[in-house]
């Protein structure tokens, strides 16, 4: 019957797969806009069990996949190439680095370069003074932790896999094919719908929150500069025009639509911090860049351990500063891996494991250094660094997307700077999007061939849908909202991508990888071989052997 219905919508798709997620969504959007108390009830009841029960498994697990990689990159396998031996990248490092950045974290930066340094600059996660030199410090040593490798961790991991499943093994581009190793030919029968089915419901929510945060930024934007009311009615109206922008990249496709949107993105985004960089304090800002590179290395590893075990616990849910952010940022961010890891696959097939790991986790990773270094240290030495807090702090307690605009007011052509970075957010968050419907309708389809347009808009359309029903269920909350339903989607999806790390390794254990082979040393020539090599030459001893 499925088969039939798809057939007369004109869909190139699995049709349990599309409609079992389609319908699904369809009840979890009618559940959110019906129910929201509720809803916001449950969920906020589930983040709090989470992060007090579960916060140190989050910690523990990004870090062992972090060593993991690394492990992997420098081992024997780090020389296998996904795709054939003779197959080579698509595209160039350049483009390849652009859609990377573009599709994965543009949008968070832009909405936490300012706002989080600043954060922890003036509420220190640990214990100093804030305002301080230690707290400027802290603020930008958390700052990286948490967008920096461990962040690009969390989709290498999955990115590793499908790439290694789908060319190695020739599976179908789903996320049940990375578990082939243990369920073998069952990912095509009810387990392995049931895995692309949550995959697909978990790639669309962690895709909506975020485009959530991206449209409290673009509204706070609106506000500061035009009175624009910052409320739930002006949210939904930038969504609808942003999805649609969105649906015309989808149609457009990954090399005409996505490319594009993603190399003009990522120049305004450096043209934005080359313009900070030299309007501001350069010298300090360079000399900076250097020091915080020896700030995340000596922060790195105590950091990626640290549980913030000693929290005081309180009535309001006692997890402790670390279960808002490190805890959200990982939830979070898993959401993102099976978007992000299938379609880094995706454009990353012909390069070596080695190639993939080292380039996914510290090309992306460099530029967010850079990027702190100059956004967060320009925004901390404004507000004073060992004073007591300016006007950017003081955004930052009003409302957290308001943070880059009132930076701004520090720098030349003020309105004409908070203009383009709203239209660089508004891009970020349709290439976003457009990124994760391609990816989600390969999920249905299960190869890399984009489907009919009438099926990639309907998957663009549904994000924009649920990403306006988080607004409405979110209201004056904001944020708070968004952390409470993320982090409790997030979970199961982290165990998930836990498994794909096992999958991996018993995948490569069972693939018979080709290497070269070694001819085995000549024996020593007898006496009577060596009479005969005197006589009649060596030549004659070389063809008989």
């Amino acid at each position: 019957m499925l088969d039939t219905l798809a057939q007369r919508l004109g869909l190139r798709t699995n049709p349990t797969i599309f409609f079992s997620a389609a319908i699904l969504m369809v009840v979890i959007l009618t559940v959110l806009l019906i129910f929201p108390d509720e809803t916001g009830e449950i969920f906020t009841a589930g983040r709090a069990w989470i992060v007090s029960n579960l916060g140190w498994f989050f910690i523990m697990g990004v870090s062992l996949w972090l060593a993991f990689l690394l492990f992997l990159a420098f081992s024997r396998f780090g020389n296998v190439r996904l795709g054939d031996e003779d197959s080579r990248p698509e595209y160039t490092n350049v483009s390849w680095f652009t859609m990377l950045f573009a599709g994965g974290i543009g949008t968070v930066l832009m909405f936490w370069g300012v706002a989080e340094p600043i954060s922890h600059f003036a509420e220190p996660p640990r214990n100093v003074e804030p305002y301080s030199v230690a707290a400027a410090q802290d603020a930008m040593s958390f700052s990286l932790y948490h967008l920096g490798l461990h962040t690009w961790t969390i989709f290498t991991l999955p990115g590793l896999a499908f790439a290694y499943f789908i060319y190695r093994y020739k599976l179908p581009i789903r996320v049940s094919s990375v578990f082939y190793p243990f369920l073998k030919e069952r990912i095509y029968g009810p387990i392995g719908r049931a895995i692309d089915v949550f995959a697909i419901l978990g790639t669309l929510f962690g895709v909506a929150v975020s485009i959530g945060l991206g449209t409290q930024q673009i509204n706070a934007g609106l506000n500061y500069l035009f009175d624009v009311p910052n409320a739930v009615l002006p949210k939904v109206i930038i969504i609808a025009i942003l999805t649609t922008v969105a649906v015309g990249s989808i149609v457009a496709g990954l090399d005409s639509g996505i490319k594009r949107l993603s190399n003009l993105n990522i120049g305004m985004a450096v043209g934005l911090m080359i313009f900070v960089l030299f309007t501001g304090s350069t010298v300090f800002l360079l000399r900076q860049m250097i020091e915080t590179i020896g700030l995340y290395a000596a922060n790195i590893v105590p950091l990626s351990f640290w549980n913030d075990a000693m929290a005081t616990y309180t009535d309001e849910g006692g997890w402790g500063w670390q279960g808002g952010w490190t805890v959200f940022y990982w939830a979070w961010t898993v959401t993102w891996s099976p978007f992000m890891g299938i379609f880094v696959a995706r454009i990353s097939k012909g390069r070596t494991i080695r190639e993939f790991v080292l380039g996914v986790l510290f090309a992306p990773s460099a530029f967010t250094l850079v990027w702190f270094a100059v956004f967060g240290w320009s925004a901390m030495e404004i507000d004073g660094i060992g004073g007591e807090g300016g006007e950017i702090s003081a955004a930052v307690v009003e409302s957290v997307p308001l943070a880059m605009f009132e930076f701004f007011e520090n720098y030349p052509a003020t309105v004409l700077i908070q203009g383009l970075a709203v239209v660089i957010v508004a891009i970020f968050f349709a290439t976003s999007s457009d990124s994760a419907s391609l990816v989600v309708d390969m999920l249905c389809t299960g190869d890399g061939e984009a489907g009919p347009v009438r099926q990639r808009v309907f998957w663009g359309v549904s994000e924009g849908l649920l990403a306006a029903s988080l607004i409405v269920l979110a209201g004056e909350a904001g944020l708070t909202a968004l952390q409470q339903v993320i982090t409790v989607i997030g979970l199961p999806v982290f165990l998930m991508v836990f498994a794909m790390a096992f999958a991996l390794i018993r995948g490569m254990q069972q693939e018979k990888i080709e290497r070269p082979a070694v001819a085995p040393p000549e024996p020593p020539l007898t006496d009577e071989e060596k009479a005969r090599a005197e006589q009649e030459g060596p030549a004659a001893l070389t063809d008989e052997r």
